[in-house]
């Protein structure tokens, strides 16, 4: 059964109303549910250090808990776009099995432990039931191989990594990124970054290129093998850039809220 819109809608913007209810910790996790506004005070006011220079403020707390929340904001916006993208391809794919729509390896940490790491999304061409896009992803992937210029003889699928945007230089997770890319290979799958926004790094794309990664790009213009938008429309037969204008009002109206409830500052004042 294919999902309307509202079904997916509700899928991208479920994650972003956990932001709604967000306080800060002040660096304490004995409170799990975070401390209020009046929390605060009380803990800031019994400090004597922070009360004598006047951080005992309701402004400070505004200040901490827009700094939090704009950072569980982003990640609650990934969160719904991997789910939103990884229902298009199981619906598109007509796959027999949502398991098909998943990747995942067994890794071993430095401590000796094994760990599950996974990837958001998978065109397994095997399984692929719809006919046409199993065309097009065969063509999709020997053309990408060519435009990465690595030579593998054969690929059973793409896996991808989804964001909702990318602009930290943060190198540890550009390393944890290009490891999964060499597991990828290894399992004999096209490892694709796929990030929503247009917003990217240009030394950062520049590196997962030059690592024999596919990036893919929320950019109206491009083709399939650099735009997102382009890719879902050309080779899944979504256009995904369609569905986000026509419910572009409906996905507003929750982000406004969830925006409202967060930077209220007379609420916060209360």
């Amino acid at each position: 059964m294919t999902s309307t819109d509202k079904d997916l809608v509700e899928l991208f913007v479920s994650p972003l109303r956990e932001c709604a209810g967000y306080q800060p910790h002040f660096g304490n996790n004995s409170k799990k549910e975070g401390f209020s506004l009046s929390d605060f005070l009380e803990l800031y006011n019994s400090d004597p250090f922070y009360s004598w220079i006047g951080l005992d403020s309701p402004y400070l707390y505004s200040a901490h808990k827009a700094a939090g929340s704009m950072t569980s904001l982003y990640r609650q916006i990934g969160i719904g776009c991997e789910r939103l993208f990884r229902q298009i391809i199981f619906e598109q794919a007509q796959y027999d099995d949502y398991s098909s729509a998943q990747w995942s390896y067994e890794a071993t940490t430095k401590s000796g432990k094994r760990k599950i790491l996974s990837l958001d999304a998978r065109l397994e061409i095997a399984d692929i039931r719809n006919a046409a896009l199993k065309k097009r992803t065969i063509e999709w992937v020997k053309n990408y191989q060519e435009y990465l210029d690595i030579d593998v003889r054969e690929l059973k699928g793409v896996v991808f990594e989804v964001r909702q945007g990318y602009k930290s230089k943060d190198s540890k997770r550009q390393n944890a990124d290009l490891d999964n890319a060499t597991v990828a290979y290894s399992k004999s799958y096209l490892p694709v970054f796929t990030v929503f926004s247009s917003q990217i790094d240009t030394d950062i794309a520049l590196r997962y290129h030059n690592g024999k990664c596919g990036i893919l790009v929320g950019n109206i213009e491009g083709n399939s093998l650099t735009s997102l938008f382009q890719f879902c429309k050309i080779v899944l037969d979504f256009d995904l850039a369609k569905f986000f204008e026509r419910n572009s009002a409906l996905i507003k109206e929750v982000i406004h809220s969830v925006l409202k409830d967060l930077f209220d500052v007379n609420e916060t004042a209360k």
